[in-house]
């Protein structure tokens, strides 16, 4: 698929003073290119917020900020380091822990959106500047009552507003988001062309700030481990043990350890810490098509809901292309069903359920998916 890579900066942007957060990869620099081709200078600044034993952990935070070094220089921008590392320890790295050790599933890139890149950087230097541009795959659109919606990007694969879902709604009229409306061949291409020195660079993997730290080494080191048994759901026999449900979420094949597989986790009881595994995960009740959300929270305004409380969406439960259409059901007291057209695994309480409209174009916005009982 390609689109046009013409800048498409909204022209309000051009009086306006932009920062830009730099990450040192490819995207972040093609939305430095694209901002400077539309007549926009923005200040860039690179956000740190690596891990607390940097003498230990192999992290490229220093990869990285020579990276966004190199692509301010080549546009003659300004860049300015911001070091955010308390703040991320204090909120997300904390919202990570409290999740996982109440066996739910966190997502910590959602929230490092909201409290870290749109969050505690607006306090620190994104207040004095009217627009926070990032390299993010999700575009915005104005309706006619001059409301911002955040919406999907023509790359399903690379879309991130699910990412981007949970922002308060004064950050999304604050964000921009200069590479939307690309997909990542066009930014690979554009880069190429534009001799970016990130421009064949990998796209990082995993947590925001890991680097390349193994996701179960830190939630070893900071909440370290628990055995307990992995049974088998069809018959209730113990195969095994694990090391803490922490280290598992529902859906998950790999890194069970398991032999004569494929195994698949299923379910977790968190009161006597054990770890459910299905062979070949085809019992009817690890499938779900209802599921139970909670702390919905809007973007730019609320879904509308029929006279029998109902209102037909799209979702998301993962970082995914899929979507899949349900029916919401208000049941009161802060509490929806989501009713999906199709069978789902991998339903995992603790883990953000991003609705759209029908037309998975307009994000409303996300909620959290409530436990699931097993």
């Amino acid at each position: 698929m390609t689109t046009s890579t013409a800048p498409r900066i909204d022209p309000t942007a051009l009086d306006k003073r932009v920062a830009l957060l730099l990450s040192g990869g490819v995207d972040s620099a093609v939305a430095a290119y694209l901002l400077c081709r539309s007549g926009i200078r923005p200040d860039c600044f690179y956000i740190k917020i690596g891990p607390q034993e940097t003498e230990s952990w192999d992290c490229t935070s220093e990869e990285d900020m020579e990276m966004a070094a190199a692509v301010a220089a080549k546009y003659s921008l300004k860049l300015e380091e911001v070091d955010c590392h308390k703040e991320y320890w204090a909120q997300v790295a904390k919202y990570t822990m409290e999740t996982v050790r109440a066996g739910l599933t966190p997502n910590p890139d959602v929230m490092c959106n909201r409290l870290i890149k749109f969050g505690a950087f607006d306090d620190k230097r994104g207040a004095q500047y009217d627009l926070i541009a990032t390299g993010h795959y999700a575009t915005t659109e104005t309706d006619v009552e001059g409301r911002k919606w955040l919406c999907t990007s023509p790359d399903p694969v690379k879309d991130q507003t699910d990412f981007l879902a949970r922002l308060f709604p004064w950050q999304l009229n604050k964000a921009l988001f200069p590479v939307g409306h690309l997909t990542k061949e066009d930014v690979r291409r554009i880069a190429e062309r534009e001799k970016l020195i990130n421009a064949r660079r990998k796209d990082s993997q995993g947590i925001c700030f890991l680097g390349r730290i193994n996701y179960n080494d830190y939630i070893r080191t900071y909440v370290g481990e628990r055995p307990g048994d992995v049974v088998e759901r069809e018959t209730g026999r113990k195969i095994g043990t694990h090391k803490g449900l922490w280290f598992h979420t529902v859906g998950q094949r790999k890194g069970l350890g398991l032999g004569g597989g494929p195994w698949f986790t299923v379910g977790k009881d968190l009161e006597r810490n054990i770890l459910y595994v299905s062979k070949g995960y085809n019992p009817d009740d690890v499938y779900r098509r209802d599921f139970a959300v909670n702390d919905l929270r809007y973007l730019t305004a609320p879904l509308v809901f029929s006279p029998d409380r109902t209102a037909e969406i799209t979702f998301k439960i993962r970082h995914t292309s899929e979507y899949y259409t349900a029916v919401l059901e208000d049941t009161g007291g802060g509490t929806y069903v989501v009713h999906s057209d199709f069978t789902l695994h991998g339903v995992a309480g603790g883990q953000f359920c991003v609705v759209y409209d029908r037309a998975h174009h307009r994000c409303y916005g996300s909620a959290v998916i409530a436990p699931q009982p097993f």
